[in-house]
């Protein structure tokens, strides 16, 4: 089974969230044991980034910022979409706390859609979001 790393580095969707990876340490931590849950923008919200864009983010001067943003998608420990519960508070990697929402059937992250669901890897799970939400500096 391939790992939660290489699912994303393969689709063509999550090729931004991908680059990024690339351009931090969380790409070598992702290819470690785990288990994950990535909660990847795909490239059309990731291209939306309004203070910084994607592409700034990618520049070495940078690169704090860039693994800042991408930890906040990143949660320790597998959650499958049944799982999530309505109100929940779930960790990110980067410690700050992300908004588990289940109203009407659709869940979402921080008033982010899931799109896709339940990818799962040999370390974890990918669910993929629909836009990206403000990753809050952790206290």
């Amino acid at each position: 089974m391939a790992t939660i790393l290489q699912i994303i580095n393969a689709d063509r969707n999550l090729s931004l969230f991908s680059r990024g990876l690339k351009m931090t340490d969380l790409e070598q931590q992702l290819s470690e044991f785990g288990p994950f849950t990535i909660l990847g923008p795909v490239n059309l919200a990731l291209s939306r980034l309004t203070d910084l864009s994607f592409e700034q983010l990618l520049e070495p001067a940078n690169r704090a910022q860039l693994t800042e943003l991408l930890s906040g998608y990143i949660l320790t420990g597998k959650k499958m979409l049944h799982d999530f519960r309505n109100n929940q508070q779930l960790p990110a990697l980067n410690g700050t706390q992300v908004t588990i929402t289940v109203r009407d059937g659709e869940t979402s992250i921080n008033g982010s859609r899931i799109l896709a669901r339940d990818r799962q890897g040999s370390n974890g799970v990918i669910h993929q979001l629909d836009k990206t939400y403000a990753v809050p500096v952790p206290e």
